[in-house]
This record gives C-alpha cells, structure tokens and sequence, in this order.
C-alpha cells in the first residue's frame, strides 16, 4: 500500500498548538490558525517523538473528518456492506490514517505557509487557497482545503488537492485497486489495512 502517500504529503501541513486550542468558525481563518500552529509545534525540538505524534493524533481528531474520508475512500461499496463490517472497516481506517500519518510527520521541519484566498462553494463547502513558498528543499506547493462547514461553528477538512490533485480521491482510487483485485471482498481491504496497523 502507499500508507495514504499523497494525503499524508498534503497533510503535513495539517495540525495544531495545544490539544485544547480552539480555531476560527471561518474557513480560512481556520485553516491559517491550525497551519501555522502546525509549523510552529512540529519544528519544536524539545518535543520529543511520541509527543509530536500524540499532537499529531488528538489534532487529527478534531479537525478531519476521518469517518467522513474513510466512508468516501471505500467507494460505493459502503452502500451495500453490512453495518458490521463497516463498523471494522472504520475502525481499521481510522488506525490506519492516524498511525500513516503521526510515522510521517513527526520528523517535519518548518515551512512558510500563506494564505491566498478562500472560495464559498456552498452552504457546506468552503475552498481554501494557500502555498507552500519554495525554499532552498523544494518548490512552492499550491494546496486547495476543502473545508466542510455543515455545522457553521466547527469546521472540518474533507480533502485536499495538491497541485490540482485530490488526495481523497487519490486514496478511493488505491483503495478500488485492492477491492477490484479481491471480488470487492471488504473483508480483503480490512485486512491490508490490519496488516499495517500491526507493524
């Protein structure tokens, strides 16, 4: 598996200050406060490795819509699976993302971030434009948030596209690779999934 490659690109750029911080309700607001906190908290060098993922974790948490990601990655398939395998799926997703994610961002390094613009799509979907400004490591990285805001007062990330690329549907796309190859046995993707919870 690519252990949620490109999301996890995007998202190193996706967490916040202290566990009880609270963000803007505006969606670009939000998604400048949590990054720049993000930059600030992981390029500390007096944290310590499993502080930084512990951050990591309770972050993502609060600010993606990990059940929401994880429904969308499993396709249509998630129409006609049975609550109890559903059920496991999530909790594997779940495992998944937070564990692919805490191993990839802990070691991060500080990058300037900038706002560009925001674009309301609808009552429940803000688009945020920012960048990542090239320095001497890399070239400047365009991000787009997608940023739900069904409850107006907690804002929450759905995906992200990376350079026009959408890293949930990057993800979806890997996910029906498996399922494809499996007679979409859910059960098949659940176990890839275990496999490397329990590495």
């Amino acid at each position: 598996m690519k252990k949620l490659s490109l999301i996890l690109v995007s998202l190193i750029f996706l967490s916040n200050s202290t566990f009880a911080s609270t963000y803007s309700s505006d969606p670009k607001m939000f998604v400048s406060e949590l990054v720049n906190d993000a930059i600030g908290k992981l390029s500390d060098n007096n944290l310590s490795k499993e502080e930084k993922a512990t951050f990591i974790e309770n972050i993502a948490i609060k600010n993606v819509d990990i059940n929401a990601l994880g429904l969308y990655t499993l396709g249509e398939l998630r129409k006609s699976t049975d609550k109890d395998n559903l059920k496991n799926y999530q909790q594997a997703f779940k495992k998944y993302f937070l564990k692919s994610l805490t191993s990839r961002l802990t070691d991060y390094s500080s990058n300037k971030f900038e706002i560009i613009d925001a674009e309301k799509k609808s009552s429940n979907y803000t688009i945020v434009k920012s960048k990542i400004i090239s320095n001497e490591n890399q070239p400047e990285i365009k991000i787009d948030w997608r940023v739900y805001t069904k409850n107006p007062n907690k804002p929450l990330i759905r995906d992200l596209i990376v350079e026009g690329l959408s890293l949930a549907r990057t993800q979806k796309e890997e996910f029906s690779s498996i399922l494809s190859a499996n007679n979409n046995d859910i059960s098949i993707l659940i176990s890839e999934l275990e496999k490397f919870n329990n590495k």
